[in-house]
C-alpha cells in the first residue's frame, strides 16, 4: 500500500494565478511532496505587483467570525514563514509598528473602546498629546488626528516579498506556463486545463487563485460566485521643502483610510482602495491626497514621480475571500480585496488541509 507521502508525490496540481495567494499556495504544497504547475499569462499585471503590503492583523476590531479566524492563524503563522523565506531573502521581514488615524471624533471612540476592551499592551491609543501625533500633526499641518498604534502589526514588501516566493519556486524548479487557461473540465478522474493556444495540461486538482478571471473558468449556474472589480492604486511623491522632513513620520501608517509609506525626507507613498472601479481616474492626485481637511502645502506642491495601480476582486453577496471546494479536485481561492497578503498564510494551510484530505 502506498504511503500518503508517495501520493503527494505523484499527484500533480495546477495553480491558476501567479500573485501571493497562488505562490503561497505553490509554496506549502510544494513542501508537502507535489508536483506543482503555475499557469499565468499576466504575472507582472496581477494585483499583487500593485499592493502596499500593510498588514492589519491585530488591529482589526470585529474579533469574531470566519474573518477574524482567518487573520488570527495568518498572524501565528507569518513568524514561521518570515524564518523560513529568509534562506531565499535574509533581507525579507516585516516592518513594524502599524498606526491606524482618523479626524473623526466618532470613529476614535471605537479605536479608544477596542483598544480597551482588548487589554493588549501591544495595542495603544494615541492622543494629541503623543510624540507621534505631534510630529504627524506637524508634518501634515493639522490638529484633529487621533488613533491607534499596533506593535504586532506592520507592512511587508510586497515586491519583495514575490521575487523571495520566485526564487523558492526557481529553486524547487517548479514549473511555470506563461499561458491563458480559457476552459476547464474533468475526464476520468483528472482535470484538463487548456490555453488559448489550444493545449491541454493534465493535473489531478485544479486551483483558481486567478482574481476576477476565476468566475470564467467555472460553471456560475452550479455555483453562483459573483465578483466585483476592485481599484488598488497608489503614487509616489517627492517634495521639495526643506522645512519638511518627511523621516519624523512614521514609516507606515493609515489616515483616514489613505495608506502612507515613508521613503526617505522628501519622498512618500500614498496608496487606496476604491470600490468598483477597474480604470484610474485622470486626476488620481487630487483623490489620494484628499484624506484631510485641508492639505499641507509641501503635499500640495508636491511631484508625482510614479504612480500604479491594480484590479483585485471582492465577492459579492458573501464574505470575502472566497475559499471553496466547488468539486472534487476544484478548489477556488480568491476575492481577497485587501487583505491577500495577510491572508496568504491562512489560505494555504486550509487549501492544504483540502488535499491531504482529498488524498487520505
Amino acid at each position: 500500500m502506498k504511503s500518503l507521502k508517495e501520493n503527494f508525490q505523484k499527484a500533480h496540481i495546477v495553480i491558476i494565478g501567479s500573485g501571493i495567494i497562488g505562490k503561497f499556495n505553490a509554496l506549502e504544497l510544494s513542501e508537502l511532496g507535489f508536483r506543482i504547475t503555475i499557469i499565468d499569462p499576466y504575472e507582472q499585471k496581477n494585483s499583487s505587483n500593485a499592493a502596499l503590503g500593510l498588514m492589519m492583523g491585530n488591529m482589526y476590531q470585529k474579533r469574531r467570525g470566519r474573518s477574524w479566524d482567518l487573520r488570527r492563524q495568518s498572524i501565528e503563522l507569518w513568524p514561521k514563514w518570515i524564518e523560513f523565506l529568509k534562506k531565499f531573502n535574509y533581507e525579507l521581514n516585516i516592518k513594524k509598528p502599524l498606526i491606524q488615524l482618523t479626524t473623526n471624533e466618532e470613529k476614535f471612540k471605537k479605536l479608544e473602546k477596542f483598544v480597551y476592551e482588548n487589554n493588549n499592551l501591544n495595542l495603544q491609543i494615541l492622543k494629541r498629546d503623543s510624540i507621534i501625533i505631534k510630529n504627524i500633526s506637524q508634518a501634515f499641518q493639522t490638529k484633529n488626528i487621533k488613533g491607534m498604534i499596533s506593535f504586532d502589526d506592520g507592512r511587508i514588501n510586497a515586491t519583495s516579498l514575490l521575487k523571495t516566493l520566485d526564487k523558492y519556486l526557481k529553486n524547487k524548479k517548479i514549473n511555470f506556463v506563461d499561458e491563458e487557461i480559457i476552459k476547464i473540465r474533468k475526464s476520468n478522474n483528472q482535470w484538463f486545463s487548456t490555453t488559448k493556444n489550444n493545449r491541454d495540461i493534465k493535473s489531478d486538482i485544479v486551483i483558481l487563485c486567478n482574481s476576477l478571471k476565476a468566475v470564467d473558468l467555472i460553471d456560475t449556474l452550479s455555483h453562483n460566485i459573483k465578483l466585483k472589480p476592485v481599484l488598488g492604486q497608489a503614487i509616489e511623491v517627492s517634495i521639495n521643502d526643506a522645512e519638511v522632513d518627511l523621516l519624523t513620520l512614521p514609516k507606515q501608517f493609515n489616515i483616514n483610510g489613505k495608506n502612507i509609506i515613508t521613503r526617505s525626507k522628501n519622498k512618500l507613498i500614498i496608496g487606496s482602495t476604491d470600490e468598483y472601479s477597474t480604470k484610474p481616474e485622470k486626476k488620481i492626485f487630487e483623490k489620494i491626497t484628499n484624506f484631510l481637511d485641508r492639505q499641507p502645502t509641501w503635499l500640495i506642491n508636491g511631484r508625482v514621480t510614479k504612480k500604479w495601480f491594480g484590479i483585485r476582486s471582492r465577492p459579492e453577496g458573501e464574505p470575502s475571500p472566497i475559499m471553496k471546494n466547488l468539486e472534487d479536485g476544484l478548489i477556488i481561492c480568491t476575492g481577497f480585496y485587501k487583505n491577500g497578503i495577510l491572508l496568504a498564510p491562512a489560505c494555504s494551510k486550509w487549501v492544504a488541509n483540502e488535499i491531504k484530505n482529498y488524498f487520505s
